[in-house]
C-alpha cells in the first residue's frame, strides 16, 4: 500500500535544490530586515544613553569600541546596506522594470554583488 501523505522538508533536504538568485536575494532581503528590526532595542539604549549626558556618551563610546561590538556594528550596517539596495530594486519593480525572469535574475544577482562589495568595504573601514 502506497503512503501518500506529504513528507516534511528539512533543511538538508533544502539544501539539495538549485535556488534561482530572485529567491536567494528575496530570502536575504528577508533576513536582513529581521537582523534590522531585532537591533532596534539596542540602537534606541545606543541613543538614549549618548544624549542623556556626557558619562552616558562615553560609556557608548567604550562598549562600541570592542571588538565584539565592532562585529555587531558590521552586522547591523551589513543588514541596512543589503536592506536598502534590495528596497531599491523592489522599488524599480513597483515601476514595472526587473520583472521578467531574464532582467530579474540579471538585476538580483546585482544586487547581491553591489551589496557584497559594500559590505566588505564596510567591514574594511570600521576595522
Amino acid at each position: 500500500m502506497s503512503d501518500s501523505r506529504p513528507t516534511n522538508i528539512g533543511f538538508g533536504t533544502l539544501m539539495k535544490y538549485k535556488f534561482p538568485p530572485m529567491a536567494i536575494a528575496s530570502i536575504l532581503h528577508r533576513i536582513s530586515g529581521v537582523i534590522l528590526f531585532l537591533m532596534i532595542p539596542f540602537l534606541l539604549w545606543v541613543f538614549d544613553k549618548t544624549l542623556a549626558s556626557q558619562q552616558g556618551f562615553n560609556a557608548v563610546h567604550a562598549v562600541l569600541s570592542g571588538g565584539v561590538a565592532r562585529f555587531f556594528l558590521w552586522v547591523f550596517f551589513s543588514a541596512l546596506v543589503y536592506h536598502f539596495i534590495a528596497g531599491l530594486k523592489h522599488l524599480f519593480m513597483d515601476l514595472g522594470y526587473f520583472e521578467e525572469k531574464c532582467s530579474g535574475k540579471m538585476s538580483s544577482t546585482l544586487v547581491m554583488l553591489v551589496s557584497l562589495v559594500l559590505i566588505v568595504l564596510l567591514g574594511v573601514w570600521l576595522w
